[in-house]
């Protein structure tokens, strides 16, 4: 696990090789629940909506092979290649890629209501950036 500050610019720092990856791949929504002294699986989830099936392959792909690229290794991946939902556990940090009616369906973040949102208005900032150059 990682520190476990309840300060959350630290939980941010660790989750910026994530999210760095998260935003470039043009992901439709992007939320960050910070779930550190309330489960001891991980400090933080990472939910992704994707516009399509493919995209969501190829955003969970694509995140597996830049962290792998930074010996960042994961510990279990699913459905990588159904489209729907995929699931990348890097121990600190889950990553949840889905399709909008999939997410929809299993509601993560209604199941993790109490928690803290992570601001990541910065990323967002920087790809809208990015897209205009």
């Amino acid at each position: 696990m990682t520190n476990r500050s309840d300060r959350p610019e630290e939980l941010l720092n660790t989750l910026d090789k994530y999210l760095v990856e998260a935003f470039s791949r043009k992901a439709e929504e992007i939320t960050v629940l910070d779930v550190r002294g309330r489960t001891s699986y991980a400090d933080a989830i990472i939910i992704i909506t994707a516009r399509s099936q493919r995209q969501v392959s190829s955003i969970a792909e694509n995140m597996h092979i830049a962290m792998k690229a930074i010996d960042n290794m994961a510990i279990g991946m699913e459905g990588l290649k159904q489209g729907t939902w995929s699931l990348l556990d890097y121990g600190d940090v889950i990553i949840h890629v889905f399709d909008k009616e999939t997410r929809d369906l299993y509601d993560i973040e209604g199941m993790w209501s109490d928690v803290p949102r992570v601001d990541t208005s910065t990323y967002e900032t920087e790809r809208t950036q990015d897209d205009r150059d």
